[in-house]
């Protein structure tokens, strides 16, 4: 063997371990500080190796180097782990038991993989011999997870647990994000062995066709067509998705508008790529954007979208989608995005981060400057007249001014995680960001429970900076055991709960689309007294705000407490989401509402029954 062989060897290498600690040592090289679950027979054997792995390395002041953190349930454990992914930009990391345990995992496995979060799920599974016999907590997690994650791996082959945890990590952080499912049988983690130190799984043909698309330069004759187009265009906009910040090109983003001076509209998952509070960005475009946002998206002459898919709720009607735009330019890691919804005419498949620091450089090359004095100034009106609004004279708490009282507060630097509804729209539109990975929600999954496990797992992944979860009465209802998390770690994150006593986005869709019947909705839990149950959970901080004179002060003693903070809301049942734009609607027919400014007089439709919600 080389020096520098031996040099490079893990100091591990070749001790006797059983495969539970490999499963923890593997952890720690990957740089794994926090692992989100819940305990259970068969992933004992790992959970006794976190157990003595902390104890081995403690540090001067007796702190863990990979603390375990206990959720009320497993649903809650994945999506704190999400959290985590998402507000650190690390790979999260859930571990299991078997059956029950790993099935309650399969809806933020699902969530993270739509949106394209890492998260390594590590389940325990009942041994070898007992798979298929039906035995106690045996579930197919194979079968269920293949069809929700990026990948799952069953651990049949003791000599194969290394490079196959090893080969997790490596999926769910490369390439498209997403989650990876490693399910084993609780005699491989009781199996001992010689403990390698390297070695992943072969994974040939990912490999070659990741190694493609991310050694896949930009071309000289690309970034040209690509400066031509912009060259022929009075009124370019780039339209950004959720793949910027995964690839964390933000900053690649920031520079080529400002260099060039072309507005940004952002999705929903890519809030605070562009700051908010800069000229230059529209904020959020889409079903509940913006109307200055969306009118500009109506009026651009150039699309350049990037890492964005068009997805419903931008395009519902893709044909009708940016009308006046001659031409359409689309960067992407996916070659399946292109032209899956709309058709461009220009494309390029590669390292977002690379591909426009390249685009950058060669624009310097041919010092390209483009003249776009006319389209800001048209941005500007569209953001001063169409700019958000809503009742201020209303006796009423208006969810809006809570926000925005919060957002002065916070000044776009808190991480703001929510739960889905009303309350989620809310607080991505009247919320500023100024960074990437500070707005944390469910995007494509929409799932209600989300906002406070979420907001967890951030608060660990970020313990020095402010977090909020804005959440509604229903949606904070799916994981409100969390509560208890939050103090049982005396975890600072302050929990806003806007209480309109029900699913008030159900509500609104009958309102307007089925003639004020309240299916159901009539019929939502309200009995819940929010602020004893916080108080009973621990919170020192817990109280109700229902009279409109305490708002300021109550809501700045709310976010200045020292620890975790608990405000229910009691805000205006009728408070609608707006502007809204229908499903399978273009931006010509958005509804801007009774407070915001249109441009045209919209009469309402009814949708038909196949309408998406």
């Amino acid at each position: 063997m080389s020096k520098n062989s031996q040099k490079n060897m893990h100091p591990l290498t070749g001790k006797k371990m059983m495969g539970a600690d490999m499963i923890v040592q593997i952890l720690a090289d990957e740089g794994v500080d926090t692992i989100f679950g819940y305990s259970g027979g068969a992933i004992l054997p790992t959970y006794d190796a976190v157990f003595r792995f902390n104890e081995e390395n403690k540090n001067n002041k007796g702190q863990q180097p990979m603390p375990l953190i206990v959720p009320a349930n497993e649903q809650g454990a994945g999506f704190m782990a999400s959290g985590y992914a998402r507000a650190s930009g690390k790979v999260g990391v859930v571990m299991v038991t078997s059956g029950p345990g790993a099935t309650n995992t399969v809806t933020p496995i699902r969530d993270c993989m739509a949106d394209s979060i890492p998260i390594v799920v590590l389940c325990g599974q009942v041994p070898t011999t007992a798979i298929g016999t039906d035995a106690f907590q045996e579930a197919p997690v194979s079968a269920i997870m293949g069809a929700v994650s990026k990948h799952i791996f069953l651990v049949t082959d003791p000599e194969k647990l290394e490079s196959t945890v090893r080969a997790a990590f490596e999926l769910a952080k490369t390439g498209r994000p997403g989650p990876v499912v490693v399910d084993i049988p609780k005699d491989i983690q009781n199996w001992e062995g010689e403990f390698q130190g390297s070695g992943s799984l072969p994974l040939t043909g990912y490999r070659n066709r990741l190694d493609a698309v991310m050694t896949n330069s930009l071309s000289e004759e690309s970034a040209q067509n690509f400066y031509n187009l912009l060259n022929s265009s009075e009124k370019p906009l780039i339209y950004v998705g959720g793949g910027i910040i995964n690839a964390n090109a933000s900053e690649s983003l920031r520079q080529l508008s400002t260099e060039y001076g072309i507005p940004i509209v952002t999705t929903l998952m890519a809030l605070g790529a562009s700051d908010t509070t800069k000229s230059l960005s529209l904020h959020m475009l889409g079903m509940h954007g913006l109307a200055s946002a969306n009118y500009a998206v109506e009026d651009c002459d150039f699309l350049i979208a990037i890492g964005a898919r068009f997805d419903d709720r931008v395009a519902g009607d893709p044909e009708g989608f940016a009308p006046n735009a001659k031409k359409i330019a689309h960067f992407d890691i996916d070659i399946s995005e292109i032209n899956k919804v709309k058709n461009v005419d220009w494309y390029h498949v590669g390292d977002l981060k690379k591909d426009l620091d390249d685009l950058l450089s060669y624009g310097k090359d041919i010092k390209f400057s483009g003249d776009f004095k006319d389209w800001h100034h048209h941005i500007s009106e569209l953001k001063d007249k169409y700019k958000l609004n809503y009742d201020k004279k209303s006796k009423l708490i208006q969810p809006y001014q809570v926000i925005e009282e919060i957002n002065k507060l916070s000044g776009g630097e808190a991480i703001i995680s929510t739960g889905v509804g009303q309350h989620q729209m809310w607080a991505a539109q009247y919320f500023d960001y100024k960074e990437p990975r500070l707005w944390l929600t469910s995007g494509s999954m929409g799932t209600m429970g989300f906002g406070l496990p979420a907001a967890i797992g951030a608060q660990f992944a970020k313990p020095n900076r402010l977090v909020i979860d804005i959440d509604g009465d229903a949606s904070i209802r799916m994981n409100i055991g969390e509560l208890e998390t939050a103090t049982t770690y005396n975890l600072p994150i302050k929990v806003l709960v806007l209480n309109n006593f029900g699913d008030g986005m159900v509500r609104q869709w009958q309102k307007l689309y089925y003639k004020g019947r309240m299916s159901a909705s009539d019929k939502s839990l309200h009995r819940k007294d929010f602020v004893r149950t916080a108080q009973a959970d621990g919170f020192k901080f817990s109280e109700r705000l229902d009279d409109k004179d305490k708002l300021i002060p109550l809501i700045k003693k709310f976010i200045e407490f020292d620890g975790p903070a608990f405000l229910e809301v009691i805000i205006d049942p009728d408070a609608g989401v707006y502007p809204m734009v229908g499903p399978g609607q273009t931006y010509d027919k958005m509804i801007t509402g009774e407070w915001i400014e249109s441009r045209n007089s919209i009469v309402d439709k009814e949708l038909d029954k196949s309408s998406m919600f």
